[in-house]
């Protein structure tokens, strides 16, 4: 039966400059009207030309965030996960590619009867068409369109917006702005201009806004917020600070301190009840009074753009908070680890009380890779392999223990005498890049006794893939014979999911990456247990202090933040679908 109610939206549009934070403020939003009982979706509009950001570089775009469904998306759908009990889909996230790629195969195939296919309506359709597909069901959608009001690949998503507004009613559509309000040190003050130059530029094309968000690294003052409002057309109240932050997770607190959501029910004439902040100020108490520190090394090759692992980042954030620790993120290179001496890496993590190397694609790097691993196995530092991670442990593993010197993955070394990881059998032959390899969520079996299942507390689980090669299996008897374990294995034996040294303190890689499923409020299990580890390790004096990391140095809130200062499903297969990530055993952060 349909829902008689109608479903309201707001719509997220950022101004001035880009990288402002709109991703957070959306998912700060949701999680505001979640916690008040409303049923919450959200939908990330890119004006960029990709299909998908699968295949953009992690230098330009940050991560790919991988769904249940096997959708590559936008770092934002990550945080409307991480805020929300939402589990998103495809739908969730349309490019304008994607958006043109649906009108012109539509074009093709007559559907439009020979018209002459315009921006207007065929377009702006199509993406009225994507809002609409997400809006069954719920009392609410928010929309964020990417890039910044002035941009030209962003005009057909805001007169979308504009024309839906007029469909659904006035009553029923929301505009919140985000912009900038910069302090000018030299001149001692915060400057109003630059936002109100941007909403004049919404207003320009028919957009007004209802409420502006302004980003600052400072609380407005009344007169400022008088000011704000009586330029941009907006009430005194509906001019909100965003102000910068010690941590992401203070975000949804701050915007309701100050009554945002209350304020947008008010305007799109919604009743609720009060919002229940509890869990979230259990959160940002943890954040604020840790019980200890453990320092973590990411060993990556995208680690001068921290985005590039945002997903892990959080991850790793989330699992200190539920053991009541301060993060200390030491970011390494490992393309400067190549060529180095045993004696000098060892010396590049001698303050790290665990080490994570994480996925990636091509060879650049991947020597250093090695030998952060093989520093980890034989000085019994915690260690953490996920995707690409893991296939290097196995490479490793096989170099130095199993005695195939020369073992590789085909990825590589194609004519490597031993491909210990060889690029999935259903690939052979597959060329094309984009959306070719094993994506979203399938099942995985664990083995009894392992620490897998035991971070799990269970042995059918679920979690989602981003991988092109796979463990060889003709090495399998090789391997486990040296003292590898296959902890982890899809259902029908295909896939080998979960590796582990059970001799060693905690060693453990998998090819899934747990990332992508870890919650602000719910801890992934695997991240519990290896930042257990890794606090046990620096507990019995493994390691003092992370190197090379600035706690706090740069404020939190928005893309370029900085948690390191912080305190810091659906699925394929014969398996049923495993459980959600269960809470750390030392932690009462509720699920």
């Amino acid at each position: 039966m349909p829902d008689p109610r109608p479903c309201r939206y707001i719509f997220i549009t950022g101004g001035v400059v880009s990288s402002l934070g709109k991703g957070l403020a959306a998912a700060s939003i949701a999680a505001l009207l979640e916690s008040r009982g409303l049923r919450i979706s959200l939908l990330k509009f890119d004006p960029y030309l990709n299909v998908d950001p699968g295949t953009m570089s992690p230098f330009q775009h940050g991560e790919v965030f991988v769904t249940d469904d096997g959708a590559e998306t936008d770092l934002d759908l990550g945080h409307y996960e991480r805020f929300t009990h939402l589990t998103l889909t495809r739908a969730n996230n349309v490019t304008a590619g994607r958006v043109y790629e649906t009108v012109l195969a539509k074009e093709r195939r007559g559907d439009y009867l020979g018209k002459t296919v315009q921006v207007i309506p065929h377009v702006t359709n199509e993406i009225k068409d994507a809002i609409r597909r997400v809006s069954d069901n719920v009392d609410i959608v928010i929309v964020e369109i990417g890039g910044t009001v002035g941009d030209i690949e962003s005009l057909p998503f805001l007169e979308a917006i504009r024309q839906m507004r007029q469909e659904v009613g006035r009553e029923n559509a929301l505009f919140i702005h985000l912009t900038l309000v910069p302090f000018i040190a030299a001149a001692g003050e915060l400057k109003t201009k630059p936002t109100q130059h941007s909403v004049r530029e919404l207003r320009e094309i028919g957009i007004q806004a209802d409420i502006v968000l302004c980003r600052t690294d400072r609380f407005l003052p009344p007169e400022l917020k008088a000011k704000i409002a009586l330029f941009c057309n907006v009430a005194e109240e509906a001019v909100i600070t965003a102000k910068d932050a010690g941590s992401i997770y203070e975000v949804p607190v701050l915007l309701g301190d100050q009554g945002l959501d209350k304020l947008a029910l008010r305007y799109l004439h919604l009743d609720a009840p009060d919002a229940d902040l509890s869990q979230w100020r259990q959160l940002i108490d943890r954040v604020n009074h840790p019980q200890g520190e453990v320092a973590i090394a990411i060993a990556g090759k995208y680690t001068d753009y921290e985005d590039s692992y945002k997903s892990l980042k959080e991850a790793l954030v989330h699992a200190a908070l539920a053991h009541r620790l301060k993060l200390r993120l030491d970011w390494v290179d490992t393309g400067a680890l190549e060529g180095r001496s045993q004696e000098e890496v060892a010396a590049r993590f001698a303050g790290v009380n665990g080490i994570l190397v994480p996925g990636g694609f091509g060879g650049r790097g991947i020597e250093g890779m090695l030998a952060a691993i093989q520093y980890a196995r034989e000085s019994g530092t915690p260690f953490f392999g996920i995707c690409l991670g893991m296939q290097c442990a196995v490479i490793e593993f096989a170099r130095h223990v199993a005695g195939l010197g020369d073992a590789n993955s085909s990825e590589f070394d194609p004519s490597t005498p031993h491909r210990v990881i060889y690029k999935l059998r259903e690939l052979r032959g597959v060329e094309e890049m984009g959306g070719t390899m094993r994506l979203g969520a399938w099942a995985c079996q664990l083995v009894p006794g392992s620490r897998a299942a035991q971070a799990y507390g269970a042995l059918a689980i679920s979690e989602r893939h981003r991988h092109r090669y796979e463990f060889n299996r003709d090495y399998e008897a090789q391997l486990t014979a040296a003292g590898l374990e296959i902890s982890g294995s899809s259902p029908d034996r295909t896939y080998v999911e979960v590796v582990e040294i059970p001799s060693h303190p905690w060693f453990l890689g998998c090819q899934f990456h747990p990332e992508f499923k870890s919650r602000s409020l719910a801890p992934h299990p695997l991240f519990c247990a290896f930042v257990g580890a890794a606090r046990t390790r620096r507990s019995h004096g493994g390691a003092s202090q992370a190197q090379n990391s600035e706690p706090g140095a740069v404020p939190a809130w928005g893309p370029g933040g900085s948690q390191t200062g912080a305190s810091e499903s659906g699925t394929r297969g014969a398996a049923a679908p495993g459980p959600a990530p269960k809470k750390c055993s030392s932690s009462p952060v509720p699920a």
